[in-house]
């Protein structure tokens, strides 16, 4: 088993905080740092120092290579997220993102919200894409963030799934929650949180198809998770089941999901206003190889 995939198992951490305790020189085997891909061996010594918890987590101002700015007014920004950006800085988190980069341009946010997310009003994962919006005055982030809580925001990706989802069209109405025996990722279980994912295919290739989807609910994971459980995972999810020939076929490093398009009534004067992010080169590459293939 890899450092991270068997440390996550152990202490019921995320592989992406396992990995980034990792990077940060805090995991030894029999004494030598060990790296996030590294085997685990039986018998041998591990030793993890771990973040302290009760430090402060800091919003740190570091610029975001790759990440540009959809719109701007006084109330909202809206930004292309690429991908190895977390939302906020979170413990074992020692990556950038959105707030810092945002904070590295000068660019002030609501102060509404815990001190290390402060205008984050949705997030998306470290390995997603696409667009996301962060408040700017505090009015902002109260009416996004109820907005959100009651489902008037169309949050619409795009995914490349394994095989041919059938029907081709449907809904998933599945509830989410942590998963039974591996804490380190979510899975359809019966005493979950309610979650439903409306879809439809727009292009179907050789091993994939292209899916437009509209989440109703914004559960952590929950579009890997169940197209997992359809066992039509998102390409290049490994940690959903994934099938990693075919994501190294295609020079995909991480799933293939994407954050699309994003709508709500604008928090200043209700207008709908929708943004939309055209998909980075790492995904784009993807779909061109399998219309080659196709």
């Amino acid at each position: 088993m890899r450092v991270d995939a068997g440390l996550a198992k152990l202490l019921g951490l995320s592989r992406t905080a396992v990995a980034a305790i990792a990077e940060s020189g805090d995991v030894s085997l029999d004494g030598r740092p060990a790296g996030k891909s590294d085997r685990l061996v039986a018998g041998a010594w591990l030793e993890v120092t771990l973040p302290d918890p009760d430090r402060p987590v800091e919003v740190e101002a570091v610029a975001v290579a790759g990440m540009s700015i959809l719109h701007e007014d006084d109330d909202l920004i809206v930004v292309d997220k690429p991908v190895g950006v977390a939302a906020h800085p979170s413990p074992g988190w020692t990556g950038p993102t959105v707030v810092g980069g945002l904070a590295a341009a000068g660019i002030r946010v609501s102060t509404s919200g815990a001190a290390e997310r402060q205008g984050v009003v949705h997030r998306l994962d470290v390995g997603t894409t696409g667009v996301m919006a962060v408040a700017k005055s505090e009015h902002a982030y109260t009416v996004l963030k109820r907005a959100f809580k009651e489902r008037t925001v169309d949050k619409g990706y795009h995914a490349l799934v394994q095989g041919h989802p059938d029907p081709t069209s449907g809904t998933i109405d599945a509830p989410i929650d942590r998963h039974p025996k591996h804490d380190y990722k979510f899975a359809v279980v019966a005493s979950g949180r309610p979650s439903v994912t409306h879809y439809e295919v727009l292009e179907a290739f050789r091993a994939a198809s292209l899916v437009d989807i509209r989440l109703e609910t914004g559960r952590t994971h929950q579009i890997r998770v169940h197209f997992a459980a359809l066992r039509h995972p998102c390409v290049g999810d490994l940690t959903y089941g994934a099938d990693p020939v075919l994501a190294k076929r295609l020079g995909l490093t991480r799933q293939w999901l994407h954050a699309r398009r994003l709508a709500f009534d604008h928090p200043a004067d209700g207008r709908r206003v929708e943004f939309v992010s055209e998909y980075p080169d790492d995904l784009r590459a993807a779909l061109d190889r399998l219309a080659e293939e196709s």
